[in-house]
């Protein structure tokens, strides 16, 4: 599994969160405390927003720790929005266009989980790509199929917590479908530049850790608090979306992943 964090609020340098707090990113990258591999080290990624509508993209293969330019680059930026994310590869080639976070025009995405069995639907669901996003695709990710899913939904007009929840729907009933009990795990976060959402579910009761940290006007969310001694963070309850927009408090509310029943007609 792997390891990342968002920002949403007055700009800060990335370096504060990234690189320079006693468990930050970068020492998640190697010494993660709530996951399944201790170490995160195939590739990362920076998407943040400047003054331009569309984010700044920053992805490489080397892992976190080791990478003067990250830390040159974090010294430097400053964000009133950001995502960071390292990576521990599940079945998929390590590679550059395989790393978080995605992003197409204004939208970023990221994501810490799986699709159960995923190389078994991959072509069920890819097929569900209009050809404009299908052709966007640059990796070999379910994380990418998710984001360009969701987006394809969004063009039609769909809010994104709905786009969201119809295209875990769709996975969930997909995986039915091909008799796969290996669990949908998505915890992620998805942006405009505008508003972010958080979400963490899944389809049994062990979604991958989220965390948040409200501070004045500010919310971080993090796979694991970036201190140790983790004061004033807050688990994100399983099966809930937070939802953040510049100048107001994160709301919280529920979020699961539905399907219709193998009997459904």
């Amino acid at each position: 599994m792997c390891r990342f964090l968002a920002y949403h609020g007055e700009p800060v340098l990335l370096e504060d969160l990234i690189c320079a707090s006693d468990h930050s990113l970068i020492h998640q990258s190697l010494h993660a405390m709530e996951c399944k591999t201790e170490t995160n080290g195939d590739g990362f990624g920076l998407g943040w927003y400047g003054e331009r509508p569309t984010p700044g993209i920053f992805r490489d293969l080397r892992p976190a720790w080791s990478d003067e330019n990250l830390r040159s680059l974090c010294a430097q930026v400053r964000s009133p929005l950001f995502f960071a994310h390292v990576r521990a590869a599940t079945g998929t080639a390590t590679s550059r266009a395989n790393c978080h976070p995605f992003s197409h025009g204004p939208w970023l995405f990221m994501h810490n989980g799986q699709i159960g069995d995923y190389v078994r639907i991959k072509r069920q669901l890819e097929a569900a790509l209009p050809d404009s996003l299908y052709d966007m695709r640059q990796g070999t990710t379910d994380s990418e199929v998710l984001f360009l899913l969701t987006l394809a939904r969004i063009e039609t007009g769909m809010a994104p917590r709905e786009a969201l929840t119809d295209v875990l729907a769709l996975v969930k009933s997909t995986m039915l479908t091909a008799a796969i009990t290996t669990p949908l795990r998505f915890t992620a976060t998805l942006s405009d530049g505008q508003t972010t959402w958080a979400v963490r579910t899944a389809c049994d009761d062990h979604p991958p850790s989220l965390y948040m940290l409200a501070r004045p006007k500010a919310v971080i969310f993090a796979s694991e608090p970036l201190e140790m001694r983790r004061e004033g963070w807050q688990a994100l309850p399983p099966h809930s979306i937070a939802v953040v927009t510049h100048g107001k408090d994160a709301m919280v509310s529920p979020f699961a992943i539905t399907a219709p029943s193998r009997n459904a007609a």
